[in-house]
């Protein structure tokens, strides 16, 4: 089984507004970056957009990695804390993002940790996002 670092990230420039998600994955064994995702996904929350960069992350381990242990890190204490079941999920587009999101988790292991970490410690993830929101 193969052991993942993931940094994640989505913005919008509006609230909501025109929507990006940025995300890196990383072999946690030996810290070697696997692949990056940097992409615009339309009109979108803040909210939408953290759980689409955790969507997409997931979905490109499905395609491409498979069977993998995976720690999450977000700056978003409000999604970490929604994904680790603490706070419940009261909006219908979150909830149906979140659904999806929990069966790809038992798609590629089960194995799935979320940590929020203050936006200073996901740079590279923030900037993969500003760099699809400015077409770059």
């Amino acid at each position: 089984m193969q052991h993942l670092k993931i940094f994640t990230d989505g913005g919008s420039r509006g609230n909501p507004g025109e929507a990006a998600i940025g995300a890196i994955i990383l072999d946690d064994e030996d810290g070697t970056k696997i692949t990056e995702i940097s992409k615009k996904i339309g009109i979108a929350t803040n909210n939408v957009a953290e759980y689409s960069a955790v969507l997409e992350s997931l979905e490109y381990v499905e395609k491409n990695i498979g069977k993998s242990q995976i720690e999450f890190i977000l700056d978003s204490e409000l999604v970490v804390r929604q994904l680790c079941g603490l706070y419940k999920v009261k909006d219908q587009k979150l909830k149906a993002l979140f659904n999806q999101i929990n069966k790809k988790i038992i798609s590629v292991g089960g194995q799935c940790q979320f940590t929020a970490v203050k936006r200073e410690k996901n740079i590279e993830a923030d900037a993969l996002v500003n760099k699809a929101l400015d077409g770059k």
